[in-house]
């Protein structure tokens, strides 16, 4: 059988591709999420969930140039979590060990693809986005990344976070196991989460109130994180460090929403 390796890669995922198919100048999107606790109701891979699905709902609606094709790399789902070590099941590579993965991807991807796009669901990332980024870009690679944030959404495990999952994988929530933790502002929380991470201000290492958390709601949410990174994507204004700008939003940069906990600054995250 003679191989049609005219057309574009049959659907849009990278994985599920052959080499003949990738096009010259593709764009790359490539979603980083975290293996953490979410609480008693939310799977560790939370972040990894919600930011795979926005990273795909976004390539399903980016226009596309003449000759550039969207792809979806599989997601990068260990990131640096040392902010939630204390609780079994986590696991953490460090700011370190993340960084050298993120520059050594830009480096391999900057190979072949045209332009290569982080869409991050953690926000114990962002530090070592910033560096990573800010450095690959300084090598001369086509690179940024923007997040899966919303303005006004919990920190962690939350009503946010649930009512997302709710609507992207509601079997894999444990809505009666759900409870109410610190629901403090995150600007009130923010030193001590710093200094001794979400343990020390929640023993059930939920950061919010989950109650009233819908799959309605959570559709709503997605729409909300989708639009801003498409906006952000299509326009393509990179600051210093990497970071997309939504020209709808100029003040808010990247990764400052919901589920956005900043990692340990006593040591390197782990």
């Amino acid at each position: 059988m003679t191989q049609d390796i005219t057309g574009p890669p049959s659907g849009r995922e990278l994985a599920g591709t052959t080499w003949p198919l990738i096009p010259s100048d593709a764009l790359v999107l490539v979603p980083i999420g975290s293996i953490e606790q979410h609480g008693p109701h939310l799977p560790f891979d939370t972040d990894s969930v919600i930011a795979a699905a926005v990273a795909h709902r976004v390539a399903a609606m980016l226009p596309a140039p003449p000759g550039r094709t969207t792809l979806v790399a599989p997601p990068l789902v260990y990131g640096a979590s040392g902010e939630h070590a204390d609780f079994p099941g986590t696991v953490s590579i460090g700011h370190e060990a993340l960084r050298t993965v993120i520059v050594e991807m830009v480096r391999s991807l900057g190979r072949w693809a045209g332009r290569v796009v982080f869409v991050n669901g953690h926000g114990g990332n962002v530090v070592t986005l910033d560096a990573a980024l800010g450095q690959a870009r300084a090598e001369g690679h086509d690179v940024a990344w923007t997040g899966c944030d919303v303005p006004g959404g919990d920190p962690h495990a939350g009503r946010t976070e649930t009512s997302v999952m709710l609507h992207l994988a509601p079997e894999r929530v444990r809505l009666a196991a759900a409870v109410v933790g610190d629901v403090r502002p995150l600007t009130e929380l923010m030193p001590e989460l710093m200094a001794h991470g979400v343990r020390a201000v929640s023993a059930s290492g939920v950061l919010g109130d989950p109650t009233g958390a819908t799959a309605e709601e959570g559709r709503r949410t997605t729409e909300t994180m989708v639009s801003a990174a498409l906006r952000r994507i299509t326009a393509h204004t990179v600051d210093s460090r990497g970071r997309l700008i939504d020209p709808a939003q100029r003040a808010t940069p990247p990764g400052t929403g919901a589920a956005c906990v900043p990692p340990r600054t006593e040591s390197v995250p782990r």
